[in-house]
């Protein structure tokens, strides 16, 4: 555990508090793709198959911070596809998951570590949610406008995976050691908030609404 990975880590935690206050006390779910959590969700339960198993115990926060990811994504979309459903915008979140999810799942068949059940997962979850933001910025360019809350939310997810680069620079300096297929993906994931980050950074951040350029 270095620096950069624990704040990368907190990041995320803090994306994921944002996106349930923001749920919880607008009582809506206005803005949020339904179809990115879901993604998320698959993420997490196929990434952490580990948790099955006690003989690939880490650490106790490792294993809590697994726990928590997986608990808080299912948490995310009970309560959108339950409590605050007739809020949702189902009309506007549109992106069919099978052009993300098939290529995904194809990828980790040809590219992984291992070919084991357990590995090949662990890549397609890797792959997966390199490209699990589409469907939100898609829904993003579909309304061309977001809630300033929401906008938060995006920034620290996107800077979650953001600090990840540094850390894979140092885990190399440091350790000698590098995980292709985490590095690749990452930038990928990464690439993808380039255009959100900079309205964010020149119009949120200033005080202004954010609103795509027409």
């Amino acid at each position: 555990m270095n620096i950069f990975r624990l704040l990368g880590d907190l990041s995320h935690l803090a994306s994921i508090f944002v996106l349930l206050h923001k749920i919880q006390t607008t009582r809506s779910c206005r803005g949020i793709s339904f179809k990115t959590q879901l993604l998320y969700v698959i993420v997490f339960v196929t990434r952490y198959l580990d948790l099955l198993s006690f003989s690939s115990h880490v650490s106790l926060y490792n294993t809590l911070m697994k726990l928590f990811f997986i608990g808080s994504s299912v948490y995310t979309l009970c309560l959108m596809k339950l409590r605050f459903k007739p809020t949702s915008d189902m009309g506007l979140d549109t992106f069919r998951l099978e052009y993300l999810i098939l290529p995904c799942f194809v990828l980790s068949l040809l590219i992984t570590y291992a070919w084991s059940p357990t590995e090949i997962l662990w890549a397609f979850s890797i792959y997966l949610e390199s490209v699990a933001i589409l469907p939100q910025l898609m829904m993003l360019q579909r309304t061309g406008e977001a809630e300033t809350i929401t906008t938060h939310y995006l920034a620290a997810l996107g800077l979650y995976r953001g600090l990840y680069i540094p850390n894979w620079i140092y885990r190399y300096f440091s350790e000698g050691t590098v995980d292709p297929i985490a590095v690749v993906a990452g930038l990928v994931q990464t690439a993808l908030y380039i255009d959100f980050f900079y309205i964010y950074f020149t119009k949120v951040l200033r005080g202004q609404k954010f609103e795509l350029p027409a």
